[in-house]
């Protein structure tokens, strides 16, 4: 019998179904590259491997081909996403629209709780860089999007920013393994979050917006050099 595979539960919450463990397994084994890009995505081997039936696993993968992460092939099966040159491009330009836009916004709509918490994400983000528990961490980021997002007031901006979130993630964990660690694009994600805070907590939407383009525009640029 397989061992019981872990679950990193998004933002401290256990799935709800089958189909929501599924899919939190496959994008934290995506996301990390334990599956790599152009993996196979067996039906039968999932199933195996992760001890849960074939149709929460089916709709884990369609909603994860959604996502962008997983491809079709008609008559091939299903793959994990390559990382190429033209769809990092792609993806880092919708995020500094998306993402400078969400700061922006927030900056002009948040309240004083959202602020409140987004000040705490930032502390505890560099908390969880201290003491090296990254799964911390990005349960941590994934958080700070997510409130980021909804002081922005926007139900279209709310759904899309977590959305984007895991492409943003498998990325931010292909830099790290090529530079040798996290560890060495944490400070400069952090940066990015005190600031960010900062101008939400000023009423500075242009210094927001200013502060998660140049951060995205960084991350854009190590990745051009590594491809």
């Amino acid at each position: 019998m397989a061992p019981d595979p872990i679950v990193i539960a998004f933002n401290g919450t256990e799935p709800r179904s089958l189909a929501e463990k599924a899919y939190q397994l496959l994008v934290t084994k995506i996301t990390r590259l334990d599956l790599l890009p152009g993996s196979v995505l067996a039906e039968k081997t999932l199933i195996e491997e992760l001890a849960i039936g074939r149709t929460p696993i089916r709709e884990a993968l369609q909603r994860l081909a959604i996502e962008g992460l997983v491809e079709h092939m008609p008559n091939r099966g299903m793959f994990v996403a390559d990382i190429t040159a033209q769809s990092v491009q792609q993806i880092y330009e919708f995020r500094s629209l998306l993402d400078g836009y969400a700061a922006w916004l927030a900056a002009t709509r948040a309240d004083a709780q959202q602020i409140q918490e987004l000040r705490h994400l930032h502390k505890e983000l560099v908390r969880a860089t201290e003491d090296d528990d990254i799964d911390r961490y990005v349960t941590l980021d994934r958080r700070f999007y997510e409130v980021l997002a909804a002081a922005a007031r926007n139900a279209f901006v709310a759904e899309a920013v977590p959305r984007i979130f895991n492409l943003h993630l498998r990325l931010w964990f292909f830099i790290s393994r090529k530079i040798g660690g996290w560890h060495a694009i944490a400070a400069s994600h952090e940066e990015m979050t005190r600031d960010v805070v900062e101008a939400v907590a000023k009423r500075d939407p242009d210094g927001a917006k200013r502060a998660m383009e140049i951060y995205i525009a960084r991350r854009h640029v190590d990745l051009k050099e590594m491809l």
